[in-house]
């Protein structure tokens, strides 16, 4: 036997490392994505609204009421409900006054597109994965098709990583006419105290206090909770908003990308009684919606052009 002085090594087998895993609900109502590392998102398919946002520990990041009605006969209270193509009542003489409140993207059944997801090797763990879903003009109820005659797309992604949680929407005009939309993710975050909650990254800012009948409100250097908060910064110049949870430590960091305007809210006591699927009534006190959004004035897309905006959530847990 000739002895070769440059023998090839023995081939070692690939060790891959676990890879995230996608689970469709058994009456196809809603997707879980998984990490190996623990991380996990539930969205239903109902309005494409995330119900559930998971820490590599198990802890619930979002607040979803006890009386949220998951059934598709109405939106979600909770999680992180999607609103277009109007952000609130609906403005008279403007194309989406017959619309209802928040438009009809969050009330809608989605089309779960798919996923895609990174796959790490032994080396790496930096797995994600992308759940996509989907809603057409073609797919609406006749009475919102009426309401708002425009041909569209959309395309929502959700993308589950170990930094966080990236929620991006793509409008796309499929029509031959303009329209004008707007859009917000209404994300109700979980806090241990809503009263020892503080939220930063909004300091100095004129803001649109709706509890006041929307006036101007008076800027401070952190927004904090002793009573009903509905407020709407619009134009902020940075991209990070944080909530900083009873502690005092940093919680949550929410990184707008292509999108203006931040709304925070909390419903307090009596509005909160006022509400029959917000459950338990003092839920309030663990509950502070930061929202990412493009709701001040419309947003105008000409026929065949493509708007994208989002937002990442970044827990520090």
């Amino acid at each position: 036997m000739v002895d070769r002085p440059n023998k090839p090594s023995a081939i070692s087998p690939t060790t891959m490392s676990p890879q995230p895993t996608v689970t469709i609900a058994d009456d196809n109502s809603t997707v879980t994505a998984k990490l190996p590392s623990g991380e996990e998102v539930t969205v239903l398919l109902h309005g494409a609204t995330v119900l559930s946002w998971k820490a590599a520990g198990g802890q619930e990041l979002l607040w979803l009421s006890e009386g949220a009605v998951l059934d598709g006969s109405k939106p979600v209270r909770g999680g992180i409900p999607l609103v277009f193509p109007v952000f609130g009542p609906p403005p008279k003489n403007h194309a989406t006054s017959s619309l209802p409140q928040h438009g009809f993207a969050r009330s809608s059944r989605w089309e779960y597109l798919g996923k895609s997801s990174t796959e790490a090797q032994s080396t790496t763990s930096d797995n994600s994965i992308k759940l996509d879903f989907g809603l057409y003009s073609t797919a609406l109820s006749a009475e919102a098709r009426k309401a708002w005659p425009y041909d569209f797309g959309l395309v929502y992604s959700v993308t589950l990583s170990k930094e966080g949680l990236q929620t991006m929407v793509t409008v796309q005009n499929e029509g031959k006419e303009a329209f004008e939309f707007q859009v917000l993710l209404h994300t109700y975050f979980r806090v241990k105290d809503i009263s020892k909650t503080t939220v930063t990254g909004l300091a100095g800012l004129p803001f649109i206090d709706k509890v006041a009948n929307a006036t101007q409100g008076n800027p401070a250097p952190t927004v904090t909770f002793s009573g009903e908060v509905d407020r709407v910064y619009t134009n902020i110049p940075q991209s990070t908003t944080s909530i900083l949870d009873a502690d005092g430590k940093p919680y949550i960091d929410v990184v707008r990308d292509n999108l203006s305007d931040t709304v925070v809210w909390n419903p307090w006591t009596e509005k909160a009684k006022g509400m029959g699927d917000f459950q338990p009534k003092d839920g309030f006190k663990h509950m502070v919606c930061v929202e990412a959004g493009a709701v001040e004035g419309w947003t105008k897309l000409e026929a065949g052009e493509t708007w994208e905006g989002g937002m990442l959530a970044k827990s520090h847990l």
